[in-house]
C-alpha cells in the first residue's frame, strides 16, 4: 500500500516548502513527519518523500541511509542507543551494553522480546566527559551505573505497552 500522509500533515508539508529556497532542502523535516507517523522509513514513504520533493529514490534513500537517525527497518517504541567510543569503552560501556543484552534478551540491532525496546549501537553520542551514556528515544543518561539503568528501563518499560517485537531493527 501506498505511503501516504494525513490531510493535517499534508497541510504541515505545504508550509514547509515555503521556508526552504529548493523543494529538496526540505528532504530531512520531511523524512522525520514520515517516520513519526510509522516509526520508521519504508521504501513506499521514500517512494512518497521523492515524489512529493521530486528527487529520485536513490537520492532519497541516500539520505535515510546516511543518518542514524532514520530507521530502515521496524523499532520498538523505545530506541537505546549504546555509546561505543573510547571514553565510554574506558568508563564501562561494554558493561552497560552486556547487561542490557542480558536484560532484554537481545543483542545489539535487536529487540527485546517483549517489544518495547530496539538496542543499537552508536560510534558517538559526544557526552565523552559523562561516560558510559545511552540515548534512550530523543533524552541522554549520562554516568551509568547497572542500579541506574535499571530504574530507567523500568520506568520507561512501565509506561510502554506491550508491543508485538520487530524481528529486526535499523
Amino acid at each position: 500500500m501506498a505511503f501516504t500522509l494525513p490531510p493535517e500533515s499534508e497541510k504541515l508539508v505545504d508550509d514547509l516548502l515555503t521556508r526552504y529556497p529548493t523543494k529538496r532542502a526540505a528532504c530531512i523535516p520531511l523524512l522525520h513527519m514520515c517516520q513519526r507517523q510509522q516509526g520508521w522509513i519504508s521504501p513506499d514513504a521514500i517512494d512518497f518523500v521523492a515524489q512529493r520533493l521530486e528527487m529520485t529514490t536513490s537520492q532519497v534513500k541516500g539520505v535515510v541511509t546516511f543518518y542514524t537517525m532514520f530507521h530502515t527497518k521496524p523499532v520498538a517504541p523505545n530506541v537505546i542507543w549504546v555509546c561505543r567510543t573510547l571514553s565510554c569503552e574506558l568508563r564501562g560501556a561494554r558493561f552497560i551494553q552486556k547487561h542490557l543484552e542480558e536484560r532484554l534478551g537481545c543483542e545489539l540491532g535487536g529487540t527485546s522480546k517483549d517489544g518495547k525496546f530496539t538496542l543499537l549501537g552508536a560510534e558517538c553520542l559526544a557526552a565523552c566527559g559523562n561516560a558510559p551514556m545511552i540515548q534512550l528515544n530523543d533524552r541522554y543518561y549520562e554516568n551509568l551505573t547497572i542500579e541506574r539503568l535499571d530504574k530507567i528501563i523500568d520506568e520507561v518499560a512501565a509506561k510502554t505497552k506491550a508491543a508485538a517485537p520487530a524481528e529486526n531493527a535499523g
